[in-house]
């Protein structure tokens, strides 16, 4: 297991749910953090809970439906002069639960994509050359398990295609400490599960960070939150490395 302290985090949707207890998480470990959310004034509280650790935080705006606004935030991390070391691409959105599912409209989709796998695969490819550089990177993005509900097409599909350029680009980096995997939270409690998922959203930890601290050089894997649920982060990480076999 990898030691965090020190190092620094780009964590999207930061201000709540999942993004919000991974944030805190890593802190726990001493992970300095950049919190990324729609507005500076989302992430106010979290900062002002980090201040509790001996750690560096500061947050950027983003709004991940505009491209332009997210390079406006990559180019901010840059100006600050801090190397991300770790990205937690957890932000994300669901669109609509379409019933009538033969009407789903484009929109659903182009959004999708914009939000749930451009943007991410983005922020990847801005910060991935230079962990390369320096030899040692984690990359984590947020998938789904949703399958077979053509209610939810742009979301699932645009979760779906995150999973195969996550994929892909994981190939070109195996064997090496650049490690780039999935996570798959569950269904949860959030604003974007709603009220009535079975699941409470710190049932996620530590499965959606285990990416994070995994040591074993390899890359591709979904690491699912439920399968790392009530374990310690240590014997998580040992389950990850173990269990899971990379697709190459």
């Amino acid at each position: 297991m990898i030691d965090v302290k020190g190092k620094w985090a780009l964590v999207t949707g930061a201000s709540r749910g999942i993004g919000y207890l991974a944030a805190k998480e890593l802190a726990k470990y001493g992970c300095n953090l950049v919190l990324q959310s729609r507005s500076l004034s989302h992430t106010e509280k979290l900062l002002k809970e980090l201040k509790d650790y001996e750690i560096n935080a500061y947050s950027v705006e983003a709004e991940l439906s505009d491209l332009s606004s997210v390079n406006r935030m990559l180019e901010k991390i840059d100006n600050n002069g801090t190397e991300i070391d770790i990205i937690l691409n957890n932000a994300g959105v669901q669109i609509a639960y379409r019933t009538e599912y033969m009407t789903t409209p484009a929109e659903d989709y182009e959004k999708s994509f914009q939000i749930n796998t451009i943007s991410p695969m983005i922020i990847c490819y801005h910060f991935m050359p230079k962990m390369i550089e320096r030899g040692f990177g984690r990359i984590v993005n947020t998938t789904s398990g949703i399958r077979l509900e053509p209610e939810q097409a742009g979301y699932s599909a645009s979760k779906a295609a995150l999973d195969k350029v996550t994929i892909d680009l994981g190939s070109k980096v195996q064997g090496t400490n650049v490690l780039i995997n999935l996570t798959d939270p569950g269904w949860c409690r959030t604003d974007l599960g709603g009220p009535n998922a079975p699941n409470a959203p710190e049932s996620a930890i530590p499965g959606v960070i285990v990416g994070v601290f995994v040591d074993d050089k390899k890359s591709g894997r979904n690491f699912a939150a439920g399968y790392f649920n009530g374990m310690t982060l240590e014997a998580a990480v040992k389950k990850a490395e173990t269990e899971f076999k990379s697709p190459y």
